[in-house]
């Protein structure tokens, strides 16, 4: 049971959180109905992202087991077999699918297009480079749209480019991890075919600035000030800033960038920051 739990990677579920975004940036946080639906948005989210983790690691088996974390994985460590893994893709796939259909329509649309999406990724689309994170990136951006279509907010330009861009930033990161292993002789991924340590370093650099002038720009943005009644969100971007260094420190100087979503739950200065981040945010929209 621990196996096929490890399976499923609980611990990706963190992604998922951007399901919530559109109910925290449309400063609407006390309508119980869209809360709900936004929790069952992120379940459903959570289950399709699960089937294609265990349909990606089919794919990858035989790179994973050449890998020198990625071995101790239940699929390329042999201690769940291929059948299982078969069934749990189709149960988990299945469920999430029929229960966003009895939801909302527009939901199962949007699962339906991740799913389709990372299952052409996982075959054959993650070998194309710079295509790869753009899906990847395109996955985040479907989180937002699952958020969006359950509550009836509508995404703004601001959030979408954001995350778009925040995602690409992270992608780059743990491609960077791949090429650096190629670089130690352990040419464990095909995916990094198209890359190279000065490609990746130097598109790091710039999706940073991008991310963090396009979150500024959100903040003193006419609509946004107008719609929150103070100027001041521009505070908040302080925490964006040190995060984004942060990051950037954690991938350039202590080499480590193989997996986001286990960097941000370890890293007490990243929780510590985000934390940060949402506690001035809230204050900035309720108090000023």
């Amino acid at each position: 049971m621990s196996e096929l739990l490890k399976l499923l990677r609980i611990h990706q579920y963190i992604k998922n959180l951007f399901v919530f975004m559109p109910l925290l940036f449309s400063f609407a946080y006390t309508d119980t109905h869209d809360n709900i639906n936004t929790l069952g948005a992120f379940v459903l989210f959570s289950l399709i992202a699960s089937s294609i983790y265990i349909f990606n690691d089919l794919m990858d088996i035989d790179e994973d087991r050449a890998h020198p974390t990625k071995r101790e994985r239940p699929l390329a460590s042999g201690t769940v077999s291929l059948k299982n893994a078969k069934i749990l893709i189709f149960l988990l796939s299945f469920t999430s699918l029929s229960l966003s259909f009895l939801l909302s329509f527009e939901l199962f649309i949007v699962l339906f297009i991740y799913f389709v999406l990372n299952i052409f990724y996982s075959i054959k689309l993650k070998h194309i480079a710079i295509l790869d994170i753009f899906i990847i990136a395109t996955g985040f951006v479907l989180r937002l749209f699952a958020g969006s279509v359950v509550t009836g907010i509508n995404l703004s330009m601001w959030i979408i480019l954001m995350t778009f861009l925040l995602a690409i930033f992270l992608a780059l990161a743990k491609r960077r991890d791949d090429v650096l292993l190629s670089l130690d002789g352990q040419e464990t991924r095909k995916n990094i075919d198209g890359y190279n340590l000065e490609f990746v370093n130097a598109s790091m650099v710039l999706m940073a600035g991008v991310v963090i002038v396009s979150y500024i720009q959100y903040t003193i943005s006419p609509e946004v000030i107008e719609r929150i009644g103070t100027e001041h969100l521009y505070i908040t971007s302080f925490f964006v800033i040190l995060g984004i260094l942060r990051y950037m420190q954690i991938t350039f100087v202590e080499q480590d960038s193989g997996s986001p979503t286990k960097i941000i739950i370890r890293d007490t200065f990243l929780k510590l920051t985000i934390a940060l981040w949402l506690i001035s945010f809230l204050i900035v929209v309720k108090l000023l």
